[in-house]
């Protein structure tokens, strides 16, 4: 079959993103309440600082802000995590990044699957956090064993979805009827299933030991446990949330309130209870959840490291865990804290903090002809024939993830299984090794630096 009737892998994940949104928002109605409140505060955002809606113009974020969405789902098998590897390639999506939750008490580690180039990720941003359960963290073998059995009978994608990704692989594509197709049949993998493929009993064993293994296990497949629409303004959001009769968790996780944001900013309601059919008798089952982020500038090692030394800092001082008890007095010391991050974009691109794109400007481009013209990338930002914004974090933060799952768990659902970080298990699972995010910012980076050395008909940047 020729290429060219090939349907991009961009447009299947732009098509696969639509679908699921549909999908949970039909299964979770509170979640298009959610969406509703998101687009108002971004409309409202974008009203009032003008500023910020020429950024986004800028990059072209602006276009692809209500298209903004991370799903997570939660697989078993080294088996099932290979294999949503391959359905997610169909969609030009990659393994980014490894996130080792067990430190936090979450027996999973994880990755983002997501397009790599900026080019993808303007038709489509999707991504979806996936998590491979660590059933070897269990301590109680018996239980391991029968978790490890009900693993093993499931199988969690239909016959004609293998058959197409096969297709895919084989052929370099798909065509548009088989696209369709792919996407109707893929969205069964992330459908909820009331029905649950265990006892109470055995339910409530696999809950008493962690209720994220209960959530894995006990279901016929991965259920997607959130979509994720992007905001502008997430403390908007959170104060907006309870007049909309959406609960919120007690605090935004990652970063505090800047005029500059910078990585990823996530908070969410609480998880829903929704009534289950054991195969007993009925019964009820609590992980699904709408979340909502705010993304910021990704920042680069330099950044990274006085990030990770301010949110320490801050964790030292609150002398605990964030919890609703303690909301208030943690937010006002990540905010105290985090005054030693300078919050002004030029300040963050000469101290080398955060990644940028480049931009040739109407008057750089007028200038191309000009014998005195500047030639390096600081006399060009200085004579305004370059202009910079920050790159977009794409990606995730662990402390803030196991914030999420935690907070959805309850209480009771906090673990000891220490730092357990195992990279190299996790990439024999996948079948792959897991991409650097900082390796694909910079590269980003250096796209538009060579894009506007071009297009100023300048040699370099």
């Amino acid at each position: 079959m020729p290429a060219y009737d090939f349907v991009s892998p961009d447009s299947i994940r732009a098509q696969f993103s639509a679908a699921m949104s549909l999908m949970y928002k039909q299964e979770v109605p509170l979640y298009g309440t959610l969406l509703e409140l998101v687009s108002e505060v971004n409309q409202q955002v974008m009203a009032q600082q003008p500023k910020v809606a020429e950024a986004l113009r800028w990059t072209g974020e602006i276009e692809r802000l209500d298209q903004e969405r991370h799903g997570a789902i939660r697989v078993g098998t080294a088996e099932e995590l290979a294999t949503i590897a391959r359905l997610f390639a169909v969609m030009g999506m990659a393994p980014v990044g490894y996130y080792d939750l067990s430190s936090a008490g979450v027996p999973v580690h994880s990755t983002a699957f997501r397009a790599v180039h900026e080019q993808s990720l303007h038709v489509s941003p999707f991504r979806v956090f996936t998590s491979l359960l660590r059933l070897e963290l269990i301590d109680n073998l018996p239980l391991r064993e029968l978790a490890q059995g009900i693993l093993a009978k499931r199988k969690i994608f239909t016959a004609r979805a293998l058959e197409l990704i096969a297709q895919s692989e084989q052929d370099g594509g798909l065509n548009a009827a088989d696209a369709d197709e792919f996407v109707r049949e893929a969205l069964h993998t992330f459908r909820w299933h009331q029905d649950a493929t265990v006892t109470a009993e055995q339910y409530q064993q696999l809950h008493d030991q962690h209720r994220l293994i209960a959530d894995v296990v006990a279901f016929k497949g991965p259920h997607i446990n959130h979509l994720t629409p992007r905001t502008l303004d997430i403390d908007a959001i959170q104060v907006g949330m309870p007049a909309k009769g959406i609960p919120p968790k007690a605090i935004v996780e990652g970063p505090p309130t800047r005029r500059h944001p910078i990585l990823l900013r996530q908070t969410s309601f609480k998880a829903l209870q929704e009534q289950v059919a054991f195969s007993d008798h009925q019964g009820s089952h609590t992980a699904r959840f709408g979340e909502i982020e705010q993304r910021g500038a990704a920042l680069t090692p330099k950044g990274r490291q006085l990030y990770d030394k301010l949110l320490d800092t801050t964790r030292a001082a609150l002398r605990g865990a964030p919890a609703e008890a303690n909301a208030e007095r943690y937010m006002a010391l990540l905010q105290e804290s985090f005054t030693a991050f300078p919050d002004d974009l030029a300040q963050m691109r000469e101290q080398g903090l955060a990644y940028f794109r480049y931009f040739a400007t109407e008057k750089g481009l007028a200038a191309r002809e000009q014998a005195d013209r500047p030639t390096t990338l600081e006399g060009l930002i200085a004579a305004g024939h370059v202009h910079f914004e920050a790159l977009v974090y794409e990606d995730f933060l662990p402390v803030s993830a196991a914030g999420i799952f935690q907070s959805n768990l309850g209480d009771e659902g906090q673990a000891e299984y220490g730092s357990n970080a195992n990279r190299e298990a996790f990439e024999a699972a996948l079948g792959l090794q897991v991409q650097d995010e900082l390796a694909l910012y910079a590269q980003s980076e250096r796209r538009s630096l060579e894009a506007s050395a071009q297009a100023l008909g300048l040699g370099s940047l």
